[in-house]
């Protein structure tokens, strides 16, 4: 006897149990969407609604050409806490990984000269990362700093904090800080750097720092996956 299909709306309750089951946690890997068309007799399209309900959930998240992973939990950001990436996971029993992309000077623009007080065509110190937690790349930024503060600082280890390589090699400590913050999509860059499809949903995060004297000496222009964090802010 033919199995009946089932909808977009059992797919969810019965996936979200097994999740919860821990059923998939050995490999933090869902099966194929093939496989799991066929055991719940469904079409692919019937069970990608699913996937998506529980992606917009925050249960599960997909990569681009590797399949759906169980989603860990989000990192806690409290942007009023000056504590850089690698201590703020940490806290969090999380493990932190920085990648650098590139790093090395240009000529600024001028919305990042504007930022920086600076302007437009001055030599500006630009380093690109992506940032991972417990495996998973959850933070493309781009580093625009005044290279006046910051002499030879591209032929350091940019994959460490650059609080403090700021700290050791320049005697500079961040002061006052102005974040933005708003959702948006991921341009192509960021998107193929966090492993999705460009156009997903990100919350891009702006801040723009201050020295312990109130110069403007960087700025950081973040694009994180949307599932990967929440804002806990306590004034």
């Amino acid at each position: 006897m033919k199995a009946t299909p089932k909808t977009a709306e059992v797919i969810c309750q019965v996936l979200t149990e097994r999740i919860m089951q821990g059923d998939f946690s050995a490999s933090g890997r869902l099966p194929s969407e093939r496989s799991l068309s066929e055991q719940f007799s469904t079409t692919r399209i019937t069970l990608r609604d699913a996937l998506g309900q529980l992606e917009s959930q925050g249960m599960i998240y997909r990569e681009l050409r590797r399949g759906w992973f169980i989603a860990p939990p989000r990192l806690s950001y409290n942007p009023l806490h000056r504590s850089h990436f690698q201590a703020m996971a940490e806290r969090q029993g999380r493990e932190a990984l920085t990648l650098v992309l590139d790093a090395r000077q240009i000529k600024a623009t001028a919305s990042q000269a504007e930022k920086l007080g600076m302007q437009e065509g001055e030599e500006v110190y630009r380093i690109r990362r992506v940032r991972h937690i417990d495996g998973r790349a959850v933070l493309y930024v781009e580093h625009y700093l005044n290279p006046a503060y910051f002499p030879g600082l591209l032929q350091l280890d940019l994959t460490r904090s650059l609080t403090h390589l700021y700290q050791e090699h320049y005697g500079i400590l961040y002061g006052h800080a102005r974040f933005t913050m708003m959702p948006t999509t991921l341009p192509a860059l960021a998107a193929s750097e966090l492993k999705t499809a460009a156009g997903s949903p990100a919350l891009f995060i702006t801040r723009i720092n201050r020295d312990q004297y109130n110069h403007i000496i960087d700025c950081d222009c973040e694009f994180w996956r949307y599932d990967a964090l929440y804002i806990d802010i306590e004034a």
